[in-house]
């Protein structure tokens, strides 16, 4: 990745924000405020959402794109604009793009996926599939800029990308004066960097938490080392923060404006997921639920009124299929399991009664007579099974081992 010196952008300032939020005036929406009871109850004091998945692309990402490209000499819009992202930047650009009439061309992993392919062109850029992994997408970007004078549009870091993303900072203080906490979750650091330098402006008391997935949790170690540190493993269903480095520019702002920042884990992120779906009755995408992952896991640590920042809710179905899964096993709602019985009529009907008596939902049964390691009257069954929690969880593998079967996990 190719990020800009320190020092080569003047310093943000609210008033930038202030003119980015003119700029987006009928273009982005202002999202709304709804509140959850649930972590209300949980918190001790008033949590809402602030539901930028409910943004035109599903995501904040419209607000910097725009604002990056609408300052943009005629000269440069000229030459066209070029981006890489596996989903929300990709639409934002591609959108705001059109929007100026300004050509877009985005480069997606081969293997985005294909829902967010189509909204890119949609939207109206040129898709391009080029690279397993975003570094070499952006690298082939990066290539096209050179090769054409296309202006590369960063996902975050730019001022004028932080200043189109703070301007979800001055919405949350107009429409919930009161607040006391912002949490906000944390990929290269454009979203917190911009809510920060809007809030703590007219608010210095309001805290900021950013949040970020422990798999691909860049920050700490960068804060700690005082200067953007890269890591190398990124393992996060968090697409939307799974960045392997922090930017140059929001780097300074997050490490002087925002109070503290946060990890969460991938149960946490897929409990917080299916929160949201449940509850809220919103879809998220798991960037977009890691402020609700850190309210779950340690409500009393948050001052209210909180607003925590739902940033997108741009999700692959399939990937909503196997998360909401995750989610419910995490939640102690799904449990998987096998045991062994003896292979003989009425075996089976005679384990489904213990598990009707212990209250448990049979989702699916496989049943195996066949295989090497039993014995020759042995059977092996997996089950999956709907439970309530996770006491429940144990009251039925503790039915089962008291009716004499062997369980296995």
């Amino acid at each position: 990745m190719n990020f800009p010196p320190p020092g080569r952008f003047p310093p943000l300032i609210l008033d930038d924000v202030r003119g980015a939020q003119k700029m987006l005036s009928g273009v982005s929406r202002v999202t709304p405020l709804e509140g959850s009871r649930h972590l209300s109850a949980l918190v001790g004091a008033p949590v809402q959402f602030k539901c930028e998945n409910l943004q035109r692309t599903g995501s904040f990402k419209l607000r910097g794109a725009y604002v990056r490209i609408s300052g943009l000499s005629p000269v440069e819009r000229a030459a066209g604009v070029v981006a890489a992202s596996a989903g929300n930047h990709a639409q934002g650009v591609a959108l705001a793009s059109a929007l100026l009439g300004v050509r877009s061309t985005v480069f997606m992993p081969v293997g985005a996926p294909l829902p967010k392919i189509a909204a890119t062109r949609e939207y109206g850029a040129e898709v391009r599939l080029h690279g397993h992994v975003v570094d070499e997408t952006l690298a082939a970007a990066q290539e096209y800029a050179q090769e054409t004078g296309a202006v590369f549009i960063h996902p975050f870091d730019h001022p004028d990308i932080i200043a189109g993303q703070g301007t979800v900072g001055l919405e949350i203080l107009d429409q919930c004066p009161e607040v006391r906490t912002i949490v906000v979750g944390i990929g290269g650091g454009g979203l917190a960097a911009g809510i920060a330098v809007a809030v703590k402006a007219i608010r210095p008391d309001v805290r900021i938490v950013g949040v970020q997935a422990a798999g691909a949790a860049c920050y700490p170690p960068s804060l700690a080392a005082g200067h953007p540190v890269s890591i190398g493993s990124l393992q996060t269903m968090a697409d939307g923060i799974k960045v392997g480095r922090p930017g140059d520019v929001p780097f300074g702002l997050v490490r002087e404006l925002v109070d503290e920042v946060r990890t969460v884990s991938e149960d946490e992120l897929s409990s917080a997921l299916l929160l949201c779906l449940e509850r809220a009755k919103m879809v998220v995408e798991p960037a977009g639920a890691s402020p609700v992952a850190a309210l779950l896991s340690d409500p009393e640590s948050f001052r209210g009124p909180v607003v925590a920042l739902l940033s997108g809710g741009n999700v692959d179905p399939l990937l909503m299929q196997r998360i909401l899964t995750h989610g419910m096993s995490a939640a102690g709602r799904y449990l998987s399991l096998r045991l062994r019985l003896t292979d003989r009529p009425g075996a089976l009907a005679t384990m489904l009664g213990v598990l009707t008596v212990a209250d448990a939902n049979v989702l699916d049964v496989s049943h195996v007579r066949t295989d090497p390691r039993l014995g020759l009257t042995e059977a092996e069954v997996e089950l999956h099974l709907e439970t309530k929690g996770p006491e429940h969880c144990e009251e039925v593998a503790a039915a089962l081992r008291g009716a004499g079967y062997l369980v296995m996990g």
